[in-house]
């Protein structure tokens, strides 16, 4: 692997953790703003979606340069890339927010620590998935 290829992959890393900073976020914040009138694992769906536009317009423009491509094959491959992180998503925050957490009695913020998690553990996958097979 040349050094140069080695600093332009680092770099690409970097804007991948900027712009999935950025969208889980977006997914966060609005899932406050969706369990003021939903049940906590709709709110955690609902914000999924939030986060996967503000992800792909992000992802598509800073990370992986898929601009000049076809955009809907790659908001296509982008959906299903992060159907997988869904489900991680909400796996993790289900088991945390209502049996982990409490279990080593951490009840108080249970929903939020268990979203915030369940929101990280993706980022390995998605980075792969979305390198190999979305904006390819």
């Amino acid at each position: 692997m040349s050094t140069g290829f080695a600093a332009a992959e680092h770099l690409r890393v970097a804007r991948f953790l900027f712009a999935g900073a950025f969208a889980a976020g977006a997914n966060i914040a609005s899932r406050f703003a969706f369990s003021l009138w939903l049940p906590y694992s709709w709110a955690v769906t609902c914000a999924f979606f939030v986060g996967l536009a503000t992800g792909f317009v992000t992802m598509r423009t800073l990370v992986f340069d898929g601009r000049g491509k076809p955009v809907v094959g790659q908001a296509f491959r982008y959906c299903v890339v992060n159907a997988f992180a869904l489900l991680q998503t909400l796996v993790i925050s289900l088991v945390l927010a209502h049996w982990a957490l409490p279990a080593v009695g951490m009840a108080a913020h249970a929903e939020a620590i268990a979203h915030v998690i369940g929101v990280a553990v993706p980022i390995f996958t998605s980075y792969l998935g979305h390198r190999l097979v979305t904006f390819r």
